[in-house]
């Protein structure tokens, strides 16, 4: 019913910058709460940013003053912003979305594919 496809992973030195796109598509009426995961090997799935439909934001604060997000509400889009990545920034980063179908429904939470991230010296 809902697809999150995300764009822009890769391969970058450390001290980079990388940005990463989620576009939501589907039956939607309406998105909440967007965001984005990340996951290592061998880790759990960790927070990285999440941002409401507001605007207000909330940061990893592995991540606080080094990355940025930010949403288009119309297009239905999220964006990660990532400067100044770390070798510890590697790992494969996941876009949420909490998607109202119909008026009155509840929420349900989906997940784009993910992408993968590595930074390396």
């Amino acid at each position: 019913q809902v697809q999150l496809v995300e764009f822009g992973g890769g391969l970058v030195q450390i001290g980079g910058s990388l940005r990463l796109s989620c576009a939501a598509s589907g039956r939607i009426f309406s998105i909440y709460d967007m965001g984005w995961y990340r996951q290592a090997p061998g880790k759990q799935r960790e927070l990285v940013a999440t941002i409401t439909r507001g605007g207000s934001t909330n940061y990893a604060d592995s991540v606080k003053g080094r990355f940025i997000i930010s949403r288009d509400n119309a297009k239905n889009t999220v964006n990660l912003q990532m400067n100044s990545l770390k070798p510890e920034d590697t790992a494969v980063y996941y876009c949420h979305a909490n998607v109202a179908l119909a008026w009155g429904a509840g929420t349900a939470d989906y997940w784009g594919q993910g992408t993968q991230v590595t930074v390396s010296s």
